[in-house]
């Protein structure tokens, strides 16, 4: 009985330590590309909870990057990321101020959302709408909008 209870403890770390190691290393690659000019950066806002998204003033997001833009294209990797439901937000910064610029209600600078080819008042983003599942190291393209 004592050789069994060493045998099921040792079976289970290791199948949890398996385990745990699939979860790290999991990449997210994302593009943007056709951004109307080269100025300012890119910011990539990664999100995993519905309850922050979509978020104007990113200050809720799970982690961000920003992406130097060359040939009015831009990308970034997320790294050791676990297995979950995600949504991506980004901006293209033209002032690098880290803010979306609005005139009215209507951004001026660039704006995507992942699964998003569009948005409008019957079409806004949400983080059902928005969100993917990652299981393995993938790559995503974004598309940009400008109003």
């Amino acid at each position: 009985m004592k050789y069994y209870l060493i045998g099921l403890i040792l079976f289970i770390s290791i199948n949890t330590g398996v385990q745990a190691a699939d979860n790290k290393g999991i990449t997210l690659t994302v593009s943007v590309s056709d951004l109307r000019n080269s100025n300012g950066n890119v910011v990539f806002a990664l999100y995993n909870r519905e309850d922050a998204f979509p978020d104007e003033h990113y200050k809720k997001y799970y982690k961000i990057l920003r992406g130097n833009i060359a040939n009015n294209s831009s990308v970034v990797i997320f790294k050791d990321l676990p297995n979950g439901e995600y949504a991506v937000n980004i901006l293209h910064d033209e002032n690098n101020d880290g803010k979306i610029k609005k005139r009215f209600i209507l951004p001026v600078e660039g704006i995507g959302f992942s699964n998003f080819q569009s948005i409008g008042f019957s079409n806004r983003p949400t983080f059902e709408k928005a969100s993917f599942n990652l299981r393995k190291s993938t790559t995503i393209k974004v598309t940009i909008l400008y109003f």
